[in-house]
């Protein structure tokens, strides 16, 4: 069976179990727990199932073998957003886990999502994305390192904005030592392919406006850099992000992030920044290729001697320019959702 989401996009199955259908909840919440029910799992977004009541904020929560670390997350949510003055969900998507991470959860009495196999990070907050009905999205992860306790200052900050992100700074405690200069390389090459400053690449602490994030579900990996992804193809496309600085916890249990990301998250930075601005690419790449033709060719002309080198880097930049320019014209022609017309 397949399912066709709000952008007209065909979704790919995956049987998934949801604890806690959608009973009539209190506005200020909609917390609850149910028999479960066999769903699809979409690649971008779900919503030909019983449609939720809209809520303000759902709030999606990804768990991987998160047992200890989810029940406390859950609490301080609720003890955050107990006097907000908007509506809200929250939502755990259980990503195959191994432990009793979905035990745990639906014993606090929120609606829980069952993944039978470990699909990924970015795939668990797809799911959740999809299951739920708001008009703004909050991600956070079930670790206890991100302060629930900002996500009401995160909201009020959306006035104008299409994304806010708690914003760690570089040596946050919750950041790893040794992950804080491959962090700090990413950080710097985002920066620069997307021409504007990027405090925190990869946060996983944002309020989302749900028009906007819908718009790029298709484009959205289902790892670790989903996050990187979401932050990189706003700003490329012109959306307006802002960056709150927050403080974390060290994280409870242990990282799923491992070295052997460092070059996942390299390539999606490049190939992201290629599909909306390919010539920031390109174009340098290729001046440096005509740099070096032009200084064999004055070496070449001192030794009265024309070198295939020197013909062959004025060649390779020219193919590479005009590959640039083909592929941001492909980029402004085809860059659009699914079902776009």
């Amino acid at each position: 069976m397949s399912r066709t989401g709000s952008t007209g996009t065909l979704l790919a199955d995956l049987d998934l179990t949801e604890d806690a259908p959608h009973p009539m909840m209190p506005a200020h919440s909609r917390d609850s727990v149910g028999a479960g029910e066999l769903l699809s799992f979409p690649d971008a977004i779900l919503t030909d199932v019983p449609a939720p009541s809209p809520v303000d904020l759902a709030i999606v929560v990804p768990a991987y073998n998160e047992e200890r670390g989810v029940g406390p997350t859950v609490a301080r949510l609720r003890e955050a957003l107990a006097d907000v003055p908007f509506s809200y969900e929250i939502i755990i998507v259980d990503d195959g886990s191994s432990d009793g991470t979905a035990q745990r959860a639906s014993e606090c009495g929120v609606r829980v999502i069952r993944l039978p196999l470990n699909r990924g990070y970015g795939a668990a907050l797809k799911v959740g994305i999809g299951a739920s009905a708001s008009t703004f999205v909050c991600i956070i992860d079930a670790d206890g390192t991100y302060p629930a306790e900002a996500i009401p200052g995160l909201m009020t900050l959306t006035a104008g904005r299409h994304m806010v992100v708690g914003s760690r700074a570089p040596d946050d405690r919750s950041i790893p030592m040794e992950r804080r200069p491959a962090k700090w390389l990413l950080g710097r090459l985002a920066s620069y392919l997307a021409e504007q400053h990027i405090p925190d690449l990869n946060s996983g602490l944002r309020v989302m406006r749900r028009d906007a994030l819908v718009k790029f579900l298709h484009l959205l990996p289902s790892g670790f850099s989903f996050t990187s992804t979401i932050t990189l193809s706003l700003l490329c496309s012109g959306h307006t992000v802002h960056y709150e600085p927050i403080a974390c916890r060290p994280r409870v249990g242990t990282s799923k992030i491992r070295a052997a990301h460092f070059k996942s998250f390299l390539f999606l930075v490049l190939r992201t920044v290629v599909l909306f601005n390919p010539l920031k690419i390109f174009l340098p790449l290729g001046l440096a290729l005509f740099a070096v033709g032009a200084g064999k060719l004055l070496y070449d002309i001192y030794l009265w001697n024309l070198s295939e080198t020197a013909v062959m880097a004025f060649l390779a930049a020219i193919v590479v320019w005009s590959v640039g320019l083909l592929a941001d014209m492909i980029a402004r022609l085809q860059l659009k959702p699914p079902g776009a017309s």
